[in-house]
């Protein structure tokens, strides 16, 4: 799965997803060389961190990072 915001020219590649869809915590990768995250935000305030003007804190479950690491890695190696 593949997605493209042609206005920032930002393309991103489905890592892994809870459900598969993309309507729920998934992890993607971008073609700028970064992950992407969706998730549940979480106020920094309420988590007592200091987050900087453009930053969010999303909140996602720890086996999707997992799952999103696992299959990171085993793409690098090929």
């Amino acid at each position: 799965m593949s997605s493209e915001n042609s206005a920032h020219g930002l393309a991103l590649t489905l890592v892994t997803s809870l459900c598969g869809t993309g309507s729920c915590p998934t992890v993607y990768q971008s073609n700028r060389g970064t992950m992407v995250v969706q998730g549940y935000p979480v106020a920094a305030d309420a988590a007592g961190v200091a987050v900087p003007e453009g930053e969010f804190l999303v909140e996602i479950p720890e086996d999707v990072l997992l799952e999103a690491a696992r299959r990171y890695a085993s793409r690098s190696e090929v």
